[in-house]
């Protein structure tokens, strides 16, 4: 009975030796530790620096990278998607751990995102959206254009009530916001107010003025508002109104997108009457879906950022508080 009972003891102390070693193992290897901003290396392909408004957006980039201790590869495209293209690939080459981009136009991207799904990177869409498969990309980060066109479409309609003959000066050729804010504008408009012609001012002021002078030439005094896609292409166009001795802001209406400082002082000097927000300053937003993205969660297909409506009646007072 006695040897009975000492193997059970002997038994006991086994089984609990073996749960004690059992409960003290070490983590999985697979369970890699996650990844900080301080070891995040991003690869970011911008378009150039087309206006104002992409001057503020690629400040945020660099400027929220460098106060959180992220590893920034910057490439400026100079508004060329094959520089775009080009940039992407070398960032894989690199093994950076996410990519992104603001793509100059929609198309034309599914081969160089596969390339980098291919290679495990996640791609983020900023401010502008490509036309690719979902699969492709972690989430686009951005403003809805559409929407912005509806919201400036709206304002025409308040600015010329009688309605009449108006211009338009629009984005990059088959870029996501100048296709948007095209559509939406339209969705919006009142039946009374007739759009006679519409050209692409590339974004720029130089091309802002250059193609406002055209219609001027061709539809003088007929013109009596004027739709931007962009603040920079409207203060362009402020310019050639002046010099064709109109008064801008009230002999012709001027609605443009972006709310960018100089719109502000082009409203609190009469000559502009309404802005639309599109924010630029993406950074803090972009490097933390960066983080998420590259520590394996699943994101959202689309971010939203939040926009406002701006008027003459308070440019001034706000003026002072806007950081682009």
């Amino acid at each position: 009975m006695r040897k009975l009972s000492l193997l059970v003891v002997i038994m006991m102390a086994f089984f609990m030796l073996v749960g004690c070693g059992s409960g003290g193992e070490e983590p999985a290897a697979d369970d890699a530790a996650e990844e900080t901003f301080e070891t995040l290396v991003v690869g970011y392909a911008q378009i150039g620096a087309e206006s104002e408004w992409r001057t503020a957006n690629t400040a945020s980039i660099k400027e929220t990278a460098e106060e959180l201790g992220v590893e920034l590869k910057f490439s400026d495209a100079q508004q060329k998607q094959e520089n775009q293209i080009a940039a992407i690939r070398s960032y894989i080459a690199e093994d950076v751990d996410v990519i992104g981009f603001s793509p100059v136009v929609e198309t034309g991207w599914e081969t160089v995102l596969q390339e980098a799904k291919d290679a495990g990177i996640p791609v983020i869409m900023v401010d502008r959206r490509a036309d690719v498969p979902r699969e492709l990309y972690a989430t686009y980060l951005g403003s809805d254009f559409v929407e912005e066109g509806r919201k400036a479409g709206n304002e025409m309609n308040t600015l010329l009530p009688d309605g009449g003959k108006i211009v338009e000066l629009v984005g990059t050729v088959g870029s996501a916001p100048a296709n948007d804010r095209y559509s939406g504008f339209r969705d919006t408009l009142a039946d009374n107010i007739e759009i006679i012609d519409s050209q692409s001012g590339d974004f720029t002021r130089a091309q802002g003025k250059e193609v406002m002078e055209a219609f001027l030439k061709n539809y003088g005094d007929e013109i009596v508002g004027l739709y931007a896609h962009n603040d920079d292409m409207a203060i362009g166009a402020i310019q050639a109104i002046e010099e064709f001795g109109l008064e801008p802001g009230v002999d012709i209406k001027i609605v443009s997108i972006d709310a960018v400082r100089g719109a502000f002082e082009a409203m609190i000097a009469g000559k502009l009457n309404v802005t639309v927000e599109c924010n630029p300053l993406l950074g803090p937003q972009f490097y933390d879906l960066a983080l998420r993205a590259v520590n394996g969660e699943q994101l959202p297909e689309w971010v939203p950022s939040e926009e406002s409506v701006y008027y003459p009646d308070n440019a001034a007072e706000l003026l002072p508080e806007r950081q682009y």
